[in-house]
């Protein structure tokens, strides 16, 4: 006889789908996702022992284990908990979900920003000066504004330059551009620990996948020793970009220039 199934069953399983998605996604970006294989796994353990085995000791010492398991799973996941809970609480996600149902064209001044953006990265790239640009979207990045130098200018191609040049001294640290504009340069991003960095990348890529995984800013990389252009975005390292893919890649987040 089978049990009865309805609409709330089916939402249920939707639900439940897309948590473990995104929970599967945000592990795997982190660089914890055989982490969070290993807890999975040692929660079958635990259920074959104590309820199919039933086995009273060892099952015994794995329930007190499971007992304080909130506990650890905190202190495990404490850095992807955080991603979670900030993405969660963006506003910027429910913002883009009324999008879908309204067409607004974008200003003018935000495409002459987005080439302004391009035209420095392509001629950092030339000349293999290191950069590294941050876009804000819908999580403030108040935090690491402070770390750096307030600039509050226009975003312009020589600007931009001028800032990593080589003998500035702000050229070590990140430019980030907030509401259409260069708000501070030489600030310091946290970095990734993803063991999927390749061994090559600098720093640059680390800070740049690492406020990318923190925050869902998008930030643009020049590679000093091979004048690559980069891209982080949802904790995804994308390397070696063409002009045309950074022009698709910036027009896809022309929203926050």
């Amino acid at each position: 006889m089978f049990l009865p199934f309805g609409v709330k069953d089916a939402i249920d399983i939707f639900l439940v789908a897309v948590f473990l998605y995104y929970v599967y996604r945000l592990m795997k970006m982190s660089g914890a996702f055989n982490l969070f294989v290993g807890v999975l796994t040692f929660l079958g353990i635990w259920v074959i022992i104590t309820q199919v085995l039933e086995l009273p000791l060892i099952g015994s010492i794995l329930d007190k284990v499971v007992g304080v398991g909130a506990i650890i799973l905190v202190i495990l996941f404490q850095d992807e908990i955080r991603r979670f809970l900030v993405t969660i609480g963006s506003h910027q996600r429910w913002r883009s979900f009324v999008r879908i149902f309204s067409i607004k064209k974008a200003p003018e001044r935000k495409k002459t920003d987005m080439t302004a953006v391009i035209l420095a990265c392509l001629n950092m790239s030339k000349t293999k000066t290191g950069a590294l640009i941050v876009i804000e979207n819908g999580i403030s990045l108040e935090a690491y504004k402070r770390t750096g130098e307030k600039i509050n200018a226009e975003i312009k191609t020589r600007l931009i330059e001028n800032i990593f040049f080589k003998n500035s001294p702000l050229h070590d640290g990140a430019m980030i551009i907030a509401h259409g504009r260069i708000d501070s340069a030489g600030c310091v991003l946290p970095l990734s620990h993803s063991s999927n960095i390749p061994k090559e990348l600098g720093l640059r890529h680390r800070a740049a996948l690492g406020i990318s995984q923190e925050t869902d800013a998008k930030a643009i990389i020049v590679s000093e020793e091979t004048g690559k252009i980069s891209t982080a975005y949802q904790g995804c390292l994308n390397i070696g970009l063409t002009p045309e893919r950074l022009e698709q890649f910036l027009a896809y987040t022309n929203n926050s220039i």
